[in-house]
């Protein structure tokens, strides 16, 4: 039985013939991701931003002008109402009650429900989130806190196992991730809450794991070819793990489609992130991260051993 090969062999791509139009598209991906974000922010969710979340399920279109009238007559504080998915799902959102009584959140929830539930009987209520404005703070902290020590953490990683110049490849092409996929949700507003900042963590650790794999092949033909120029090495290297790149990748797509397919709307924010985020990581791996590398002047002898060879040649000579 013939095994399957995505990638034919001896396949010779010149990646680094195109970095100038791969380094100038990253620069412009960047700056609309971040303009983006800035301009139009984020949809937090309910555990960023606190108060309470309420999701409506509707057998027909939500109704907004309609449901926004009913809660608005409730005096319950603004109330905010966003389609969630799909034309029938709608998500509601409410400040948290001024009373410090434990029931009071009970009894607004009930409330809001009931409200609904009179003017349209076959509405389902597929969940109920309640985050107070404090715990709200220290997740938004928390959570930029855990993404950005993360990549730092990665990027002296590269650094400290390779060269520096591989750590701050490693620094740029990552956070060239967290950036493209904070503009993804800024431009499709789909709801950012603590998933997310899980899926973007997931997607560092994905995005590493493949540049490990390229760097990691890059420094071993360094050593192996040391007469060739650096672009040849970069680009030897990257075909030969092209397989396991593109392999890795389909597959993980294939079972990430699949839970964006029948996962339910819970699960699709989290699941678009990580498809992106796997898109975005293979792109920066093989364009962004390795080229980049030649720019930084990485030469096919490394530094380090420059100065052993240099040191033993004086001592040879002082042995003269």
């Amino acid at each position: 039985m013939r095994l399957l090969k995505l990638v034919p062999d001896n396949t010779n791509i010149g990646f680094v013939r195109l970095r100038g139009w791969a380094f100038g598209l990253t620069m412009l991906l960047t700056v609309i991701a971040v303009f983006a974000t800035v301009t139009r922010g984020l949809n937090l969710g309910v555990d960023f931003v606190g108060g309470l979340m309420l999701e409506a399920k509707f057998d027909r279109a939500a109704p907004l002008n309609e449901l926004r009238s009913d809660l608005d007559r409730l005096e319950l504080g603004e109330v905010s109402l966003q389609q969630f998915g799909s034309a029938d799902t709608v998500s509601i959102r409410l400040p948290l009650p001024k009373s410090q009584d434990p029931g009071a959140t009970t009894a607004v929830v009930n409330k809001v429900q009931s409200t609904v539930k009179a003017r349209f009987p076959t509405v389902q209520f597929l969940r109920t989130d309640t985050v107070s404005g404090k715990v709200s703070g220290e997740l938004i902290r928390n959570g930029i806190l855990a993404v950005i020590i993360a990549v730092f953490a990665i990027a002296l990683f590269g650094w400290f196992r390779f060269e520096w110049q591989f750590g701050v490849s490693t620094f740029v092409a990552i956070g060239h991730d967290v950036l493209m996929t904070l503009g993804f949700f800024a431009v499709t507003r789909l709801e950012f809450d603590l998933n997310i900042v899980a899926a973007v963590l997931t997607i560092v650790g994905y995005s590493i794991n493949d540049k490990i794999v390229i760097d990691d092949r890059i420094r071993e033909n360094m050593r192996k070819y040391r007469q060739m120029d650096m672009s040849g090495i970069v680009d030897l290297s990257v075909n030969e793990t092209l397989p396991r790149t593109v392999m890795t990748s389909l597959t993980v797509l294939l079972a990430l489609g699949a839970l964006l397919i029948w996962g339910g709307h819970v699960l699709r924010g989290f699941t678009a992130a990580m498809m992106l985020g796997v898109i975005v990581g293979t792109y920066s791996s093989i364009y962004v991260s390795s080229s980049l590398l030649i720019t930084l002047g990485l030469k096919p002898q490394p530094e380090k051993e420059q100065k052993v060879k240099a040191n033993a040649g004086d001592r040879i000579r002082e042995g003269y």
